[in-house]
């Protein structure tokens, strides 16, 4: 089964249970994770697609808030679940095992969620001799981008927050899903590899029913020429080996 236990980011109090034949979470989560705005009239905050919950557990250490995983694949579920108990947020984390569109049909309405969601579309290839659980993960199998949007507009109260992490080819494609479902680009930022790169992923932040108004922040660059993280990164990660 390949489990381990790894400390989560820079964070030696806190540790995350990951397999290899599953997903494990990228500079992309820790990212996002702090990306998300977090406001005072946040109840609850809800991520997409939980998977192990490294998103919902990075961000019991920016915020005091009710924090709800849902994820569809069971295997995740149970894993995101030991997570929780392992760093002893029973009392804030809460795990969901279903299918994202059938829990907006009975969720409550909220103020934030988050993404991180499958990047490649279904028959476009990434890695080849990928575990299910990962190409799951991956893949748009069990839901596509449009349908990540269309269900977060459904439970997102006026000028709620949705956030997510997404590959810059399919950057137009995300902005138009956003207004399509009334989510209002707010904060954009561009993250590279390094100076002198290409753009690899950006960070995204729409408001539901909000004003008109885009600000695009500073690019992130999150290696320096020698290969080693970025002083922003290493706030982030610390020294850990976050690939």
């Amino acid at each position: 089964m390949n489990e381990e236990i790894n400390h989560l980011l820079g964070y030696n109090d806190m540790k995350i249970i990951q397999r290899r034949d599953m997903f494990t979470f990228s500079l992309d989560t820790v990212l996002l994770a702090n990306f998300c705005a977090i406001t005072k009239d946040m109840k609850t905050i809800v991520d997409f697609g939980t998977n192990n919950a490294a998103i919902p557990l990075i961000l019991t250490q920016r915020t005091h808030k009710k924090i709800i995983g849902v994820e569809i694949q069971k295997e995740a579920v149970e894993i995101a679940e030991r997570n929780v108990k392992l760093n002893h947020v029973e009392d804030q984390v809460e795990i969901i095992h279903d299918d994202i569109k059938d829990y907006v049909k009975y969720a409550p309405r909220t103020k934030a969620i988050v993404c991180n969601p499958p990047f490649f579309k279904l028959g476009e290839k990434s890695h080849i001799n990928e575990s299910p659980y990962i190409t799951i993960a991956r893949h748009e199998i069990k839901i596509d981008l449009e349908g990540i949007i269309a269900s977060a507009a459904k439970i997102l109260d006026q000028n709620g927050r949705f956030s997510m992490v997404y590959r810059p080819d399919r950057f137009i494609e995300t902005i138009e899903l956003f207004k399509k479902y009334r989510i209002e680009p707010k904060r954009i930022r561009f993250v590279y590899p390094k100076e002198g790169k290409e753009c690899n992923t950006f960070l995204i932040e729409g408001a539901f029913l909000g004003k008109t108004g885009l600000k695009i922040e500073p690019p992130l660059y999150t290696h320096n020429e020698d290969g080693s993280y970025s002083d922003e990164v290493k706030q982030l990660v610390g020294e850990m080996n976050v690939k």
